[in-house]
């Protein structure tokens, strides 16, 4: 007479099947794929089963104590591309661990005598366990990995950017200026204009940062000594060279004339060339030192709004989306509408938001510009940004370009810290209507280097509590921020620099 055997009765002289003992090893390798060592304690294999349980607690605490107590430094870590290549092989070297450990609790459990159906069968299901629980961490060490190839495109390009001290980067840097240009370059266009112009000048110490735009139609503007044996009597662009005939001596024309003609910027390549043009004549007429410049491809920014899962605004007018107006006659029509209010808009729409000036001018559009970067840092979602990690770094490495250098990116996101955390932005718009004395046609060095040093000065005092509107009339005088009336007058009145928070409420 056959045995009995824990898992059933003998059958027909034949060992019972275990399916009991099956079902309970699936059960504790499941178990193990959560707690590690379950199935190893309950098969006897205390030393190891416990020692399973205090890695992976030791692994869990510290990845919760680095979280909420190291949040800066782990802020400063993620744009380190060593460090970022170290964390990539963890996380791949964590994923296969966790793996083998899975499969080795089914083995530690797994009844004996199993057909070869069963047996094939809940190995697979084993495996597919694995994989389930390794995924995750394929993903997040794929994030990783092109979260470093990102900073490496886009930070190891160009190299002419200011030399730093990594262990020092602020020593003798009170301020640090940024060139920020948005660039209209695409495929129906020939070169780059940056229609965009903005100095971030920030102070290295609290964060506290002055935004100063320029318009594009600055005109026969003063330059430097090395350009005036070509322009002596100010920028006049290239207007009687057949060649140029689109050229008219505009401020965002140089960022082509420095591209197309190497001799004016000696020293640099193609597509480095352009933007160290900007930065010297824009330096020149403000009075500051550009230490580095960060160009977006306006065509390429809706991409990066979309990826961020698009951002809200408050919109004072209707604006028009597309279309074109020509010595006051509507060439071509619009082909669609920003209605006024506040709305939620996708990457096409921010992009129309920032860059529409046929509803007003330029200097609606630098201040709806201005606007439109403090709603983009202040709506950052954590949580789109990991859910749409690759495609918002597919954006960025196709849109942005800069000189800044990779080892100063870790001073840099502390500083940014500063700015998201209380330090004040302020806004000083170059529009005639704002700044006395300041012209379009031939600007005033003095007039436009007395406001740059008075903004930057005045951004440094403690700063005044919002503008409570009132309900005196103010007459308007087509400089707004696209915003709200009440801060519009306030701005135009102070005749300098205003708290972004004044203006874009």
């Amino acid at each position: 007479m056959a045995r009995r055997q824990a898992g059933g009765r003998a059958v027909n002289g034949r060992e019972p099947i275990p399916v009991a003992g099956l079902w309970r090893a699936l059960g504790l390798t499941l178990a193990s794929s959560v707690v590690w060592g379950v199935a190893h304690v309950w098969a006897g294999r205390r030393a190891v089963g416990f020692s399973l349980m205090a890695l992976l607690a030791v692994l869990f605490l510290g990845s919760a104590t680095a979280a909420f107590a190291f949040q800066e430094q782990l802020k400063q870590v993620a744009v380190q591309h060593t460090f970022l290549n170290l964390i990539t092989a963890g996380i791949l070297v964590l994923a296969v661990g966790w793996g083998a450990i899975v499969i080795r609790s089914y083995q530690v459990v797994r009844p004996t005598g199993l057909p070869t159906a069963m047996r094939v069968t809940s190995g697979a299901l084993v495996v597919i366990v694995a994989m389930m629980v390794c995924t995750p961490l394929v993903y997040a060490a794929n994030a990783t990995y092109v979260l470093g190839d990102t900073l490496s495109t886009i930070f190891s390009g160009d190299q002419s950017g200011a030399h730093i001290n990594a262990a020092d980067p602020w020593k003798g840097r009170p301020r640090i200026n940024i060139l920020l240009l948005g660039g209209d370059g695409g495929k129906d266009r020939t070169g780059i204009r940056t229609d965009s112009m903005t100095v971030a000048s920030i102070d290295t110490h609290t964060g506290n940062t002055v935004l100063m735009s320029l318009p594009r139609s600055l005109q026969k503007f003063p330059l430097p000594a090395r350009l005036r044996s070509k322009w002596p009597y100010g920028y006049t662009g290239d207007a009687p060279d057949p060649q140029h005939p689109g050229s008219v001596g505009l401020l965002n024309e140089l960022y082509i004339q420095g591209e197309q003609h190497p001799e004016l910027v000696p020293g640099y390549k193609k597509g480095q060339r352009g933007p160290h043009m900007v930065e010297d004549v824009i330096g020149y007429l403000l009075g500051l030192k550009m230490d580095y410049y960060v160009l977006v491809n306006l065509d390429g920014f809706k991409d990066i709004v979309n990826a961020m899962g698009g951002v809200t605004v408050r919109i004072e007018k209707r604006l028009p989306i597309g279309g074109e107006i020509v010595n006051g006659v509507q060439t071509r029509p619009p082909t669609g509408y920003l209605p006024a209010g506040k709305h939620h808009l996708n990457g096409t729409q921010a992009l129309w938001y920032g860059r529409s000036r046929d509803a007003d001018d330029d200097f609606h559009r630098m201040d709806r510009q201005k606007c439109l970067m403090k709603d983009i840092a202040d709506q950052a979602d954590p949580q789109k940004v990991v859910t749409h990690f690759e495609k918002l770094a597919n954006a960025a490495k196709s849109t942005i370009s800069t000189n800044i250098p990779a080892k100063l990116l870790p001073a840099l996101v502390k500083l940014s810290g500063s700015v998201k955390h209380g330090a004040d932005i302020h806004s000083l718009p170059f529009n005639p209507g704002k700044i006395a004395n300041f012209h379009v046609y031939e600007p005033s060095l003095t007039v436009m280097r007395r406001a740059t040093t008075k903004a930057i000065a005045d951004s440094t005092k403690p700063s005044a509590p919002p503008v409570t509107p009132t309900a005196t009339p103010t007459k308007r005088t087509g400089t707004g921020t696209g915003r709200s009336p009440s801060s519009r007058s306030t701005s135009a009145s102070s005749g300098g620099a205003v708290s972004l928070k004044n203006i874009c409420g």
